[in-house]
């Protein structure tokens, strides 16, 4: 499975900004998908997922304002954030894990990446 990030850059607070991850290869129809970001010099940190039958799952910090959705058509998906804080500023990267009923939160539970996309959010 190969996962290519696009979208992120530079936003203002207050801001909006949308992260898109296409999966490629064999997906199989069961899957998924979440995003993930590490700040400089912190840990990486769970963000938001969904899994193949539309459930969601998000962090507190950007609960209410970032919205996940896929497409099992074209095999993306995507992170749609809003109300940007300084604090979203991070590499997002998109994960995919091959058993497609729980969310998990854990990043070792996620077998496959993305590249990582920088989101920076200025004031």
């Amino acid at each position: 499975v190969q996962l290519q990030a696009s979208g992120g850059g530079s936003a203002q607070a207050g801001g909006s900004l949308r992260l898109s991850c296409a999966a490629s290869g064999r997906t199989g129809s069961s899957y998924n998908m979440g995003w993930f970001r590490q700040a400089p010099g912190k840990e990486r940190e769970f963000v938001a997922a969904i899994s193949s039958n539309g459930g969601t799952s998000y962090s507190d910090s950007v609960k209410g304002r970032f919205a996940i959705a896929r497409d099992n058509a074209k095999n993306t998906v995507n992170l749609q954030m809003s109300a940007l804080k300084l604090e979203d500023t991070a590499i997002y990267y998109c994960a995919f894990d091959r058993q497609g009923r729980v969310i998990s939160r854990d990043s070792g539970q996620y077998r496959y990446w993305g590249q990582g996309t920088q989101v920076t959010v200025s004031s």
